[in-house]
């Protein structure tokens, strides 16, 4: 394997990381407004607030590789999404800020919510509709962004928007189970199975709109037919998450969330190589000098990652298992 290569599997799990990590803290944001009320919003919190800044350590993470091993990919999608990301970067300070401050008074606290949930919504609705404009491509010539401030704003980019944000919902609605009891969990057994209605209606939706408007990643599916176990591994796990719905077992609806999301990550990745910008730059084109990439591996490569990883993991270990049921977060 080349450093390229490397840091291009680096990057991938960084946003995957993302992804399903700070995912699931911002569907419990995004399902706050339907809480059966305040003590199980607390509890709710109880249930993220060991990890949700951490969380978004990933992002902080795969922008960073993306600077240091991508430079003129970073800079591409920078010069198109400077909007959305500057919206995005709000709606996660407007939802840490609300995290904390909302127990810290009584009369405003109506307030905060309001701007937890926000924060969430913008947060995921920005990162949702930035991938759906990567899907159907932005306008990009001899590596230069052409498409002006909005030109990465489309119905299609919108739709991918709405669709993680029922994808957010449902994977946190499947961390609730798992780590809440009593009216928590109830509520999220009562809001997944709409979720999951919701989130298959949003991919036929999806399906339909990419061959109507002829995406050209629709044709690497006829170029490299073995893509199909990709998305057969996902509906295996659209399966067992019904079947953890079915017979209430706590334990199997995250793990089977994360692995639609895992198939869904992992179909988009594929679809794309060797492109990092569809259909403009590849990996080899973006890729930083092999002088930077080694510079980057001694200090980065062997203690930055690993370290976050470790620390990650250790967190997770720790506050692993159900929250007790009268615990709440102060």
């Amino acid at each position: 394997m080349t450093l390229v290569d490397l840091w291009a599997a680096a990057l991938a799990l960084a946003l995957l990381l993302y992804v399903l990590l700070d995912g699931f803290d911002l569907g419990v944001g995004l399902l706050f407004p339907l809480a059966p009320g305040e003590p199980a919003r607390r509890r709710m919190l109880a249930a993220i607030s060991p990890v949700w800044d951490g969380n978004e350590t990933w992002l902080v993470v795969a922008g960073a590789t993306l600077f240091g091993a991508f430079p003129l990919v970073y800079a591409t999608l920078l010069s198109a999404f400077y909007l959305p990301v500057i919206a995005m970067l709000a709606g996660l300070i407007l939802r840490g800020v609300a995290f904390e401050f909302r127990y810290k008074t009584v009369r405003f606290r109506p307030l905060w919510d309001a701007g937890f949930v926000a924060g969430s919504v913008v947060a995921t609705l920005v990162q949702g509709t930035m991938v759906g404009a990567l899907v159907q491509g932005l306008p990009i010539v001899d590596g230069r962004y052409v498409g002006g401030p909005l030109g990465w704003l489309s119905p299609f980019a919108l739709l991918c928007g709405i669709g993680l944000c029922l994808g957010y919902a449902l994977i946190g609605a499947c961390w609730l189970i798992g780590k809440s009891e009593g009216e928590v969990r109830d509520f999220a057994y009562r809001v997944l199975p709409w979720l999951l209605a919701g989130l298959l209606a949003f991919l036929a939706a999806a399906f339909v709109y990419a061959v109507l408007i002829d995406l050209p990643v629709m044709r690497r599916w006829f170029e490299r037919p073995y893509l199909v176990a990709l998305p057969v591994l996902g509906v295996g796990a659209l399966a067992g998450l019904v079947r953890g719905i079915a017979v209430r077992n706590d334990r199997l609806p995250f793990p089977m969330a994360a692995v639609v999301f895992l198939a869904a990550f992992g179909t988009l990745a594929a679809s794309f190589l060797p492109y990092m910008v569809p259909f403009s730059i590849t990996i080899a084109e973006a890729a930083a000098p092999e002088s930077s990439l080694r510079f980057l591996f001694w200090g980065a490569g062997l203690f930055v990652f690993p370290l976050t990883l470790a620390y990650t993991a250790a967190v997770y270990f720790i506050f692993r298992g159900k929250v007790a049921g009268e615990a709440e977060y102060e």
